[in-house]
């Protein structure tokens, strides 16, 4: 017998998470710790979930017994834009199952969340992580954790054949894949193997727990869901990326210089990202769309501004794989540094197994409707319809042909 890919919880602490959770969290508390947020689960492809209703139930109960421990809260505290009333914040919080709601719901599982902002923010990663590793003992019970680590190994060797070391040069990656991980086992051990094997390349993960283990750099700014809630905290729906941009250098004064671009669109993105802007943040994430496309018109954006692209980062964190990463930093070196984060194709990337397509996003903030479009067709997310015509009408958004 091999040696297995579960452990015995699903989520193993608090910290078990995306460090932008963290980072989203702490602004929350600054800015709108009264905001009022809902969020709904979304199974892009339709799968049945409904077997597992009992034991994800079970799994997400357990995450009542999560608090963070006098060592994390250390780790934490060497962060230094982390500040210490957030932390205290964090040694407090518990997991509060009052705003969680799973069922049955047209013949799909249901999982929602309600409540103030800062006590759901915490739900999401766990959550996924939850909802696929449950599923994966149910579909995969006899996959060990030798297929995995065989598997990335291969990847591994056929980077190596493939590029010259000029080419790997400044080739960075890191991991971004706790949310649809085949387990935690198998993240954990994709972590350290590509930490041993990778080095001078695997700059880190977004996992908080698995950067304190492996003492790697825990990597995160911003997701969608700080864009989206400012379409209502912000003045006037056209300024909400603005106001969403704008709040944020102010919660981090230079540091988390990355924004996330696809909220609306590239187009729209850019039409509010000017000069200002532009120096403050030290670059830009791709989550949808060519990302060759979305590049150039990074590039171009920052050449027109006269900022030097080499003096900025684009992070790309869309359905990467090492091929495609190596084909993106192949055509970007030299213009314009850039970073991936691999995510699904790193932690549930094991033959035979079909990954998960689940999301959990943001709905409503202080009640009235919220959206995500993004760069990609069928990404959208919001169940007001007339509210994605009024967003998409707002910022000049065409249908694509």
């Amino acid at each position: 017998m091999g040696e297995s890919v579960f452990a015995e919880r699903t989520v193993q602490n608090l910290l078990d998470t995306d460090f932008y959770k963290l980072t989203m969290m702490q602004a929350v508390l600054h800015n709108y710790p009264n905001a009022e947020v809902e969020w709904e689960m979304r199974c892009r492809n339709g799968e049945d979930l409904r077997p597992y209703l009992a034991e994800i139930r079970h799994q997400i109960e357990r995450l009542e017994d999560l608090q963070i421990s006098a060592d994390q809260v250390k780790f934490l505290e060497k962060i230094p834009f982390l500040k210490p009333d957030f932390i205290r914040f964090l040694s407090l919080f518990r997991f509060n199952l009052r705003h969680v709601f799973t069922g049955i719901e047209d013949g799909q599982l249901s999982i929602r969340l309600r409540g103030p902002w800062l006590h759901v923010i915490l739900f999401e990663i766990p959550l996924l992580s939850i909802i696929s590793e449950v599923r994966n003992r149910y579909r995969y019970r006899d996959v060990i954790l030798e297929q995995a680590r065989e598997q990335l190994y291969r990847k591994l060797d056929w980077l190596g054949s493939n590029a010259s070391s000029e080419e790997l040069a400044g080739l960075q990656v890191a991991d971004f894949g706790t949310r649809r991980r085949f387990s935690y086992r198998v993240q954990e051990e994709m972590v350290h193997v590509m930490q041993r094997e990778f080095p001078g390349h695997f700059v880190g993960t977004s996992n908080v727990h698995l950067a304190r283990e492996y003492g790697l750099r825990p990597i995160g700014t911003m997701a969608h869901e700080w864009l989206m809630a400012h379409q209502q905290l912000g003045p006037r729906l056209i300024d909400s990326q603005k106001a969403a941009l704008d709040c944020w250098v102010r919660e981090y004064r230079g540091e988390l210089g990355i924004a996330l671009t696809d909220c609306i669109n590239m187009d729209a993105f850019l039409g509010d990202f000017d000069l200002y802007f532009a120096k403050l943040f030290d670059g830009l994430r791709h989550d949808s769309g060519d990302p060759f496309a979305w590049a150039e018109k990074a590039i171009a954006h920052y050449q027109a501004l006269g900022i030097d692209p080499r003096s900025k980062t684009l992070v790309f964190s869309d359905g990467l794989n090492f091929r495609k990463s190596l084909e993106l930093h192949r055509a970007l070196q030299g213009r314009i540094n850039a970073s991936f984060g691999i995510g699904t194709n790193l932690t549930c990337d094991i033959p035979g197994v079909e990954p998960m397509n689940i999301v959990i996003k943001m709905t409503a903030c202080n009640g009235q409707p919220v959206a995500k479009i993004s760069d990609a067709p069928g990404k959208t997310q919001c169940r007001d319809e007339q509210f994605v015509a009024y967003l998409k009408h707002v910022f000049r958004v065409s249908e694509p042909n």
